[in-house]
């Protein structure tokens, strides 16, 4: 027996290569979840989108913090990492090509976030935040910031596909109260002082049945609006929830209304103090944000110069502008209407109908014998048939006849003080909500999302 039949390791030997499952792991470390990583490169070769929760949200730029320094160092040299956000009029597959990602490796890496539609490439806004990990010329990971609370990575699998992977951050809910003396406009001070648009839109939705914003607001009026709030572990805001309190003390009205959904129907509506519904039967202003350019009533047509009844109100709007049905119910029309253009008419309970005329196009899928709701986009702003320039010509009709919508007492929504239990139940949530809105702390599970976990 010879020494040459005991080979000897070298002393000092030749470092190895990373293998591509490793190489997958020091990308993967963008995750900052190391149970996740685990389960990522055991996995191998899912045929499903992963999809993990993790401690926070992941903020991008994203880091590769997962290698010791040996493992680092044995890394090719070559690996590119790239940031940037998607610009107007780009396309996705545009924007991980230009952070340096071949175009076709750029398209089937994208697919795998596609195929499981984890993202829709149709409804992409400016300023979305991608990343790209390049080794040798070559895409190795895709990481996207799809949403506040919400990131997406894309890895190579070991045959050379690719897998798609979500992280979701666990959110903790909080609450922010916003009031003011309005001197101008609400959407501004509100904005000023913390609310988001939808919040101050939702608020909208809620005195919609009450009150004309362009009209009935004077200086001097004063509102609240009260919100949840999303933050991260680390007290970081993500993102805003519903409205909760909305209240208005002015010269045309004065109120305040509860986000509540009865245990019955699980149906969210807002009501007052008394539980007496934020909603009517029809809404008095089917479009937001236009003016009334013409009213119910005679006058002279401006086109064919006689003097007959105007039997609905104008509102004038840009091309374009969403319209709503007033209220729920099936559709009767959805045509050209001679010199209406492009109509629609809805028949309503109670002997209600309503008619919307001038379209510039119909909702997608509009058609006769259809169930809409309230609130429903029916249609879009236009300036077809006899028209001088784009407005919605909205009319309500009563047992067949015309009547003015503007000053027309219509019927109120759900009354819970004729339903004892429900009337209770909401009672108990106005305590608590009202108590949050004077720094108070307590329970409020009512409407809690479920996933969310309620912070001590």
């Amino acid at each position: 027996m010879n020494q040459d039949d005991f080979p000897i390791a070298p002393a000092n030997p030749p470092k190895r290569n990373l293998s591509q499952g490793m190489k997958s792991l020091v990308v993967l470390g963008v995750l900052g979840s190391a149970s996740a990583l685990a389960g990522l490169v055991m996995a191998g070769r899912p045929d499903a989108a992963i999809v993990h929760t993790a401690d926070a949200a992941v903020p991008l730029p994203l880091a590769a913090r997962l290698v010791s320094a040996v493992d680092v160092a044995d890394m090719p040299r070559q690996l590119v990492k790239a940031e940037g956000k998607l610009e107007r009029n780009e396309t996705l597959t545009g924007l991980v090509s230009r952070l340096g990602a071949p175009v076709g490796e750029a398209n089937a890496a994208l697919q795998a976030v596609y195929s499981k539609d984890l993202i829709d490439h149709r409804r992409l806004r400016p300023g979305l935040q991608a990343e790209t990990f390049v080794e040798d010329g070559r895409l190795t990971a895709l990481a996207i910031k799809a949403d506040a609370d919400r990131s997406l990575l894309v890895t190579r699998t070991l045959e050379g596909g690719w897998q798609a992977t979500q992280l979701n951050a666990k959110l903790i809910p909080s609450y922010k109260r916003v009031a003011a003396e309005i001197d101008g406009s609400i959407y501004n001070a509100a904005l000023k002082l913390g609310a988001g648009d939808q919040q101050v839109v939702d608020f909208a939705s809620a005195f919609a049945y009450d009150i004309d914003f362009q009209r009935e607001i004077h200086p001097g009026d004063r509102f609240e609006i009260f919100f949840e709030t999303f933050v991260d572990e680390r007290g970081n805001p993500v993102r805003h929830g519903e409205v909760l309190y909305a209240a208005l003390d002015g010269k045309a009205l004065k109120r305040g209304f509860y986000r509540f959904a009865p245990s019955d129907d699980g149906v969210p509506d807002y009501f007052d103090e008394k539980g007496e519904s934020a909603t009517k039967f029809l809404m008095k202003t089917p479009i937001n944000g236009a003016r009334i350019s013409s009213n119910f009533g005679t006058r002279r047509h401006p086109i064919s110069g006689y003097t007959r009844l105007h039997k609905g109100t104008d509102f004038a709007a840009p091309t374009g502008t969403p319209i709503y049905a007033a209220g729920s119910g099936t559709v009767q029309r959805a045509s050209w209407n001679g010199g209406y253009g492009n109509f629609i008419k809805i028949k309503h309970t109670r002997g209600y109908e309503t008619a919307y005329a001038h379209l510039s196009r119909y909702a997608k899928g509009l058609k006769p014998g259809m169930k809409v709701r309230q609130g429903d986009v029916i249609g879009y702003v236009g300036s077809t048939g006899a028209s001088t320039g784009p407005h919605l010509h909205y009319e309500v009709y009563v047992d067949g006849k015309p009547v003015n919508a503007m000053s027309l007492k219509l019927p109120t929504g759900r009354k819970l003080s004729e339903e004892p239990a429900m009337l209770a139940e909401f009672m108990q949530y106005k305590q608590s909500i009202d108590s949050l809105r004077n720094g108070g702390t307590g329970p409020m599970a009512q409407l809690m999302p479920q996933e969310v976990p309620v912070s001590p």
